[in-house]
């Protein structure tokens, strides 16, 4: 979201939720999303839109980063449903339960997770061979949200480098204009049992 917002020049009030402290636990979060997760887009007027691909989808309409032709936004959709499905439940999940404590690298949910994680891989780079960005030529928000976990996948112990048009697009993601990279390492109460989340 927030790489979006930067390649759009826009600009917005960032306000931290230290989930790790519980403080989508409160009473007054649910107001803002029921599931008690972030990202929220606090749109004014009291609306609020959770879960990264719809804020994506509203934040680019308009704009390059989604097509208006339908056949192309249907598959900007299928990937934005793929980083949920596919990329954070293995690499994305797996990398959060490795670099807090949840897992270690030879327990049986580590290599299940390992081991989806290089068949997404697998796919994403027969799938990008032939093409500069996931759909073609077009850099669009499916590109930023499936590079999201993509590009810290070696933080789950997977090797990019056996990937090489992988490694290629992430280059040229990273290449856009506007681009920003501010991921924040994980704070020290998001070490297991050391805070108050749903993430236990």
């Amino acid at each position: 979201m927030r790489l979006l917002l930067a390649q759009l020049g826009q600009p917005y009030e960032r306000v931290p939720i230290d989930i790790f402290a519980g403080e989508t636990l409160s009473e007054e979060f649910p107001r803002r999303n029921p599931a008690r997760t972030t990202p929220v887009l606090e749109i004014g007027g009291g609306a609020c839109l959770p879960e990264s691909p719809a804020i994506l989808f509203y934040l680019a309409e308009g704009t390059a980063y989604l097509p208006d032709d339908r056949l192309a936004r249907a598959q900007v959709l299928r990937w934005l449903v793929f980083e949920q499905t596919a990329v954070i439940p293995t690499m994305g999940g797996l990398r959060f339960r490795l670099m807090t404590g949840r897992l270690q690298a030879d327990d049986p949910d580590a290599r299940r997770r390992y081991d989806g994680g290089q068949q997404v891989l697998e796919l994403l780079d027969e799938h990008l061979r032939d093409r500069a960005f996931l759909l073609g030529e077009h850099y669009t928000i499916a590109d930023m949200a499936n590079h999201a976990y993509v590009h810290v996948a070696g933080d789950a112990g997977l090797d990019l480098a056996r990937f090489p048009a992988v490694a290629a697009w992430l280059g040229r993601v990273a290449g856009q204009p506007g681009f920003i990279n501010d991921l924040e390492p994980y704070p020290a109460n998001a070490r297991a049992g050391a805070g108050s989340s749903i993430y236990g």
